[in-house]
């Protein structure tokens, strides 16, 4: 997505609760939830009335019915996708705050956030149906796509795996739930619609993840919270369509207010692409993210504004070589979006695939030119 101005930068929603990395919140919201009261329902009690109506004194029912039709059809099917799903969204703890996670297969494997993770390597899990604390290890993080693995050591008999679903078919205006641990609440459940799918957003720093910008995001009506971060954002089928990331501040109340409605998580196919990887490999070797081969920095002009991104290496055999870029040229647009700094481009190619054919507008020696390039595939370290 071109970065017209997104509500500026997203929060994550991960340890501490940390949550959402949205846009502009710092990642301590909430340095910690040890004194988190825990909600106060006042209960309505259901004695009998005294004055009963005569239908149900003559025949004996109920005064009140339950609901029918397509409201009740719904409810239904919210309870059975919570019933279901609920059990494979777990709180994980670490030594500095706390989020969510979801039991990725049997053998004990969990798929979180990055940001969740930060820099730590031991973990307490607790799984929805139990009180009882496990612990787990650090199998890889990867925060270029703020994903990460961490496994129970003793895995318990019964784990329920979640079963993902097909992100290209996400739709809007589809009704989502979002599970985790919302300010350390959990098993808590928020719901909403799929309110645009393809967001490009960028992350703010954080322990563990160090900004990343990270494309083709599903974009949540869902209420996302600081502890939802790792959880799952779930489709009426019971099936994860993300992984819950980022929640959305006010951009005119630098990064301290929230926009109410505006969440965004990691679609399914990311989701498991990099974590089947991180399992099997210990780390990423497909990225599965475009890029041009270069290395860049900002470039500034005379009057030190921004105005692009300056070439510094080229990769062998890259997309950029290829295509003739060359130390020294300036990148000012990639497609239709215009670039005025390395972020600017690292956003830009966020929402391409490598594989991908795309004009590369630049300058060099004070001349525009274009290039047509076939993007590559970002490296991993």
């Amino acid at each position: 997505m071109n970065r017209k101005k997104e509500p500026t930068r997203p929060i994550p929603a991960g340890p501490r609760p940390t949550g959402p990395k949205a846009f502009g919140v710092s990642t301590a919201v909430l340095a910690a939830v040890a004194v988190l009261a825990a909600p106060v329902v006042a209960g309505c009690s259901s004695g009998s009335s005294s004055a009963a109506s005569p239908a149900a004194a003559t025949t004996g029912a109920t005064a009140t019915t339950q609901p029918t039709g397509p409201a009740n059809q719904l409810e239904e099917a919210y309870r059975k996708v919570i019933t279901d799903v609920l059990p494979s969204v777990v709180q994980i703890t670490t030594g500095s705050g706390l989020g969510s996670g979801i039991v990725y297969d049997d053998k004990g494997d969990i798929v979180t956030n990055a940001h969740v993770v930060g820099t730590a390597t031991d973990f307490t899990v607790t799984l929805a149906n139990s009180t009882k604390p496990l612990n787990a290890k650090l199998v890889a993080s990867y925060p270029d796509s703020d994903l990460a693995v961490i496994r129970l050591t003793d895995p318990p008999s019964g784990l329920k795996p979640a079963s993902f679903a097909d992100s290209g078919k996400v739709q809007l205006g589809q009704i989502t739930l979002a599970m985790g641990s919302p300010l350390g609440l959990s098993s808590s459940v928020t719901d909403g619609i799929v309110s645009a799918t393809g967001r490009t957003v960028s992350e703010p720093d954080s322990p563990g993840s160090p900004g990343a910008t990270i494309g083709n995001m599903v974009q949540t009506s869902a209420a996302i919270n600081p502890g939802n971060s790792g959880g799952a954002l779930v489709n009426l089928d019971g099936q994860v369509i993300g992984i819950n990331t980022l929640a959305a501040t006010e951009p005119e109340s630098n990064g301290t207010a929230a926009a109410p409605g505006i969440g965004f998580a990691i679609p399914a196919s990311t989701v498991t692409r990099i974590a089947d990887q991180l399992i099997k490999d210990g780390k990423v070797t497909n990225s599965g993210r475009a890029a041009l081969g270069i290395t860049a920095r900002t470039f500034f002009d005379q009057e030190f504004r921004p105005a692009g991104a300056v070439i510094v290496a080229v990769s062998p055999g890259g997309a950029a070589e290829a295509a003739g870029l060359q130390v020294g040229d300036v990148i000012t647009k990639v497609g239709d979006t215009t670039v005025d700094s390395l972020n600017a481009l690292t956003t830009a190619l966020a929402s391409l695939s490598p594989g991908d054919k795309t004009t590369v507008t630049y300058t060099r020696d004070g001349q525009s030119r274009t290039a047509e390039v076939t993007l590559g595939t970002l490296a991993t370290p």
